[in-house]
Protein backbone atom coordinates (compact mmCIF):
# COMPACT_ATOMS: atom_id res chain seq x y z
CA UNK A 1 0.00 0.00 0.00
CA UNK A 2 3.08 2.15 -0.09
CA UNK A 3 1.81 3.35 -3.31
CA UNK A 4 -1.23 5.26 -1.93
CA UNK A 5 0.71 6.74 1.04
CA UNK A 6 0.82 10.73 0.17
CA UNK A 7 3.63 12.71 1.19
CA UNK A 8 2.88 15.60 3.00
CA UNK A 9 5.61 17.72 1.36
CA UNK A 10 4.32 17.18 -2.15
CA UNK A 11 0.81 18.69 -3.32
CA UNK A 12 -0.39 14.99 -5.67
CA UNK A 13 -2.81 12.15 -5.74
CA UNK A 14 -2.30 9.09 -7.41
CA UNK A 15 -4.11 9.21 -11.20
CA UNK A 16 -8.10 8.52 -10.52
CA UNK A 17 -8.14 5.51 -12.28
CA UNK A 18 -5.64 3.70 -9.58
CA UNK A 19 -8.36 4.63 -7.29
CA UNK A 20 -9.22 0.94 -4.99
CA UNK A 21 -12.69 -0.82 -6.27
CA UNK A 22 -14.71 1.07 -3.20
CA UNK A 23 -13.19 4.45 -4.11
CA UNK A 24 -9.91 4.28 -1.71
CA UNK A 25 -7.09 6.42 -3.53
CA UNK A 26 -4.45 7.31 -0.49
CA UNK A 27 -3.93 7.71 3.02
CA UNK A 28 -1.69 10.42 4.82
CA UNK A 29 -0.71 14.03 3.79
CA UNK A 30 -2.26 17.44 5.61
CA UNK A 31 -5.97 19.27 5.67
CA UNK A 32 -4.43 22.93 4.60
CA UNK A 33 -6.41 24.67 2.80
CA UNK A 34 -4.12 24.39 -0.39
CA UNK A 35 -3.91 20.35 -0.38
CA UNK A 36 -8.39 20.41 -0.14
CA UNK A 37 -8.72 22.92 -2.68
CA UNK A 38 -6.27 20.44 -5.02
CA UNK A 39 -8.06 17.48 -3.84
CA UNK A 40 -11.99 18.69 -4.49
CA UNK A 41 -10.34 20.13 -8.22
CA UNK A 42 -9.19 16.74 -8.64
CA UNK A 43 -12.62 14.65 -7.73
CA UNK A 44 -10.92 13.64 -4.58
CA UNK A 45 -12.33 14.18 -1.04
CA UNK A 46 -11.02 13.32 2.74
CA UNK A 47 -13.12 10.87 5.05
CA UNK A 48 -11.91 9.04 7.84
CA UNK A 49 -12.66 8.15 11.54
CA UNK A 50 -10.99 9.14 14.73
CA UNK A 51 -7.95 7.11 15.03
CA UNK A 52 -7.43 6.63 11.17
CA UNK A 53 -4.94 8.48 9.21
CA UNK A 54 -6.21 10.95 6.33
CA UNK A 55 -7.69 8.59 4.06
CA UNK A 56 -8.61 10.11 0.67
CA UNK A 57 -11.59 8.90 -1.72
CA UNK A 58 -13.29 9.15 -5.09
CA UNK A 59 -15.84 6.69 -5.10
CA UNK A 60 -17.73 5.33 -8.86
CA UNK A 61 -20.39 5.50 -9.52
CA UNK A 62 -20.63 8.99 -8.21
CA UNK A 63 -23.68 10.70 -6.78
CA UNK A 64 -24.85 14.13 -7.78
CA UNK A 65 -27.42 16.63 -7.70
CA UNK A 66 -27.61 18.51 -11.53
CA UNK A 67 -29.20 21.94 -9.85
CA UNK A 68 -32.15 21.77 -12.07
CA UNK A 69 -33.33 18.72 -11.57
CA UNK A 70 -33.74 19.15 -7.96
CA UNK A 71 -37.43 17.75 -6.90
CA UNK A 72 -39.40 20.02 -4.50
CA UNK A 73 -42.76 18.15 -3.42
CA UNK A 74 -46.03 19.74 -3.09
CA UNK A 75 -45.44 19.59 0.79
CA UNK A 76 -42.06 21.38 1.16
CA UNK A 77 -43.57 23.91 -1.82
CA UNK A 78 -46.23 24.81 0.77
CA UNK A 79 -43.71 24.91 3.60
CA UNK A 80 -41.59 26.97 1.73
CA UNK A 81 -44.49 29.39 1.06
CA UNK A 82 -45.46 29.77 4.30
CA UNK A 83 -42.05 30.85 5.33
CA UNK A 84 -41.78 29.46 8.57
CA UNK A 85 -37.61 28.97 7.91
CA UNK A 86 -35.57 31.78 7.74
CA UNK A 87 -32.52 31.62 5.38
CA UNK A 88 -28.60 32.97 6.27
CA UNK A 89 -25.40 32.15 4.28
CA UNK A 90 -21.92 31.64 5.75
CA UNK A 91 -23.00 33.92 9.08
CA UNK A 92 -22.69 30.30 11.80
CA UNK A 93 -20.28 28.16 9.10
CA UNK A 94 -18.59 26.13 12.20
CA UNK A 95 -21.44 25.93 13.76
CA UNK A 96 -23.48 24.18 11.31
CA UNK A 97 -20.36 21.81 11.05
CA UNK A 98 -20.52 21.10 14.67
CA UNK A 99 -24.15 20.25 14.35
CA UNK A 100 -23.34 17.82 11.55
CA UNK A 101 -20.71 15.90 13.50
CA UNK A 102 -23.74 15.04 16.18
CA UNK A 103 -26.34 14.43 14.05
CA UNK A 104 -25.34 10.87 12.81
CA UNK A 105 -23.85 9.31 16.06
CA UNK A 106 -20.10 8.35 15.06
CA UNK A 107 -19.07 10.91 12.98
CA UNK A 108 -16.25 11.44 10.38
CA UNK A 109 -16.21 15.06 11.22
CA UNK A 110 -13.67 15.26 13.75
CA UNK A 111 -12.46 18.37 15.54
CA UNK A 112 -9.39 18.57 13.19
CA UNK A 113 -11.78 18.40 10.28
CA UNK A 114 -14.02 21.21 11.87
CA UNK A 115 -10.75 23.42 11.93
CA UNK A 116 -9.49 22.70 8.51
CA UNK A 117 -13.11 23.51 6.96
CA UNK A 118 -13.13 26.65 9.11
CA UNK A 119 -10.34 27.82 7.48
CA UNK A 120 -11.22 27.14 4.23
CA UNK A 121 -14.91 28.74 5.14
CA UNK A 122 -12.39 31.90 6.03
CA UNK A 123 -10.37 31.51 2.46
CA UNK A 124 -13.40 31.80 0.82
CA UNK A 125 -14.35 28.19 -0.66
CA UNK A 126 -16.45 26.28 1.57
CA UNK A 127 -20.00 27.43 2.68
CA UNK A 128 -23.26 27.30 5.13
CA UNK A 129 -26.57 27.53 4.10
CA UNK A 130 -28.28 27.45 7.22
CA UNK A 131 -31.99 27.29 8.30
CA UNK A 132 -33.21 29.41 11.47
CA UNK A 133 -36.26 29.26 13.58
CA UNK A 134 -37.32 32.00 16.02
CA UNK A 135 -33.36 33.01 15.93
CA UNK A 136 -32.01 29.48 16.96
CA UNK A 137 -30.26 27.45 14.21
CA UNK A 138 -32.54 24.66 13.31
CA UNK A 139 -30.86 23.21 9.96
CA UNK A 140 -28.81 23.09 7.34
CA UNK A 141 -25.56 22.13 5.05
CA UNK A 142 -22.08 22.90 4.54
CA UNK A 143 -19.54 22.53 1.24
CA UNK A 144 -16.93 23.50 -1.06
CA UNK A 145 -17.31 25.27 -3.89
CA UNK A 146 -14.51 24.65 -6.33
CA UNK A 147 -14.96 26.82 -9.88
CA UNK A 148 -18.63 26.01 -10.92
CA UNK A 149 -18.75 22.79 -8.86
CA UNK A 150 -20.24 22.56 -5.26
CA UNK A 151 -19.06 19.41 -3.51
CA UNK A 152 -22.08 18.90 -0.27
CA UNK A 153 -20.15 17.45 2.66
CA UNK A 154 -23.17 16.93 5.36
CA UNK A 155 -26.38 18.57 6.18
CA UNK A 156 -28.16 18.44 9.83
CA UNK A 157 -32.03 18.73 11.36
CA UNK A 158 -33.15 19.61 14.83
CA UNK A 159 -36.59 20.50 13.52
CA UNK A 160 -38.45 18.32 10.87
CA UNK A 161 -38.52 19.54 7.01
CA UNK A 162 -35.16 22.04 8.07
CA UNK A 163 -32.38 19.91 6.10
CA UNK A 164 -34.86 19.58 3.00
CA UNK A 165 -35.18 23.04 2.85
CA UNK A 166 -31.71 24.04 3.45
CA UNK A 167 -30.56 21.45 0.66
CA UNK A 168 -33.79 22.97 -1.89
CA UNK A 169 -32.10 26.62 -1.72
CA UNK A 170 -28.94 25.36 -2.04
CA UNK A 171 -29.98 23.70 -5.06
CA UNK A 172 -32.07 26.77 -6.15
CA UNK A 173 -28.85 29.28 -5.63
CA UNK A 174 -26.43 26.86 -7.25
CA UNK A 175 -28.95 27.10 -10.56
CA UNK A 176 -28.79 30.87 -10.81
CA UNK A 177 -24.49 31.13 -9.68
CA UNK A 178 -24.43 28.62 -12.87
CA UNK A 179 -23.10 25.51 -11.03
CA UNK A 180 -22.88 22.73 -13.25
CA UNK A 181 -23.66 19.62 -10.68
CA UNK A 182 -23.91 19.51 -6.80
CA UNK A 183 -21.35 16.45 -6.18
CA UNK A 184 -23.38 14.75 -2.74
CA UNK A 185 -20.60 11.68 -2.96
CA UNK A 186 -22.53 8.55 -1.87
CA UNK A 187 -26.45 7.82 -2.51
CA UNK A 188 -28.87 7.88 0.18
CA UNK A 189 -32.52 7.64 0.07
CA UNK A 190 -33.37 11.21 1.53
CA UNK A 191 -30.91 12.67 -1.91
CA UNK A 192 -32.27 10.39 -4.44
CA UNK A 193 -35.38 11.72 -3.07
CA UNK A 194 -34.14 15.45 -3.84
CA UNK A 195 -33.53 14.39 -7.33
CA UNK A 196 -29.73 13.25 -7.38
CA UNK A 197 -28.36 11.01 -9.28
CA UNK A 198 -25.59 8.16 -9.71
CA UNK A 199 -23.22 8.93 -12.72
CA UNK A 200 -19.79 7.56 -13.15
CA UNK A 201 -16.65 8.65 -12.01
CA UNK A 202 -15.53 9.40 -15.33
CA UNK A 203 -18.55 11.54 -16.30
CA UNK A 204 -17.98 13.61 -13.23
CA UNK A 205 -14.23 14.38 -13.63
CA UNK A 206 -14.87 15.38 -17.31
CA UNK A 207 -17.67 18.17 -15.36
CA UNK A 208 -15.43 19.02 -13.13
CA UNK A 209 -12.49 19.58 -15.55
CA UNK A 210 -15.04 21.58 -17.83
CA UNK A 211 -16.24 23.60 -15.32
CA UNK A 212 -12.69 24.78 -13.19
CA UNK A 213 -12.76 28.94 -13.44
CA UNK A 214 -10.11 31.21 -11.97
CA UNK A 215 -13.34 32.93 -10.33
CA UNK A 216 -11.79 34.43 -6.45
CA UNK A 217 -13.72 32.70 -4.18
CA UNK A 218 -15.61 34.63 -1.74
CA UNK A 219 -18.75 34.47 0.97
CA UNK A 220 -21.98 33.90 0.16
CA UNK A 221 -23.79 36.13 3.01
CA UNK A 222 -25.09 38.76 0.34
CA UNK A 223 -26.51 36.31 -2.33
CA UNK A 224 -30.06 36.39 -0.42
CA UNK A 225 -30.80 40.17 -1.31
CA UNK A 226 -33.51 40.02 1.21
CA UNK A 227 -35.22 36.91 -0.28
CA UNK A 228 -37.47 34.58 1.99
CA UNK A 229 -37.72 30.90 1.24
CA UNK A 230 -40.90 31.56 -0.87
CA UNK A 231 -38.68 32.76 -3.79
CA UNK A 232 -37.43 29.59 -3.49
CA UNK A 233 -40.15 27.81 -4.69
Amino acid sequence: MDEYFIDSDKLEFLPINMALDDGFIGYGGDLSVKRLVFAYRSGIFPWYNEGDPILWWSPDPRFVLFPQNVHVSESMRKILRREIFEIRLDTHFTEVMKHCSTAHGRTWILPEMIAAYTRLHKAGYAHSVEVWQNDALVGGLYGVRVGNVFCGESMFSLVSNSSKTAFIVMARLMAELGIAVVDCQFETNHLASLGGQNITRDEYIHILNENMTDEQPYLWQDLLAGRTTADFV
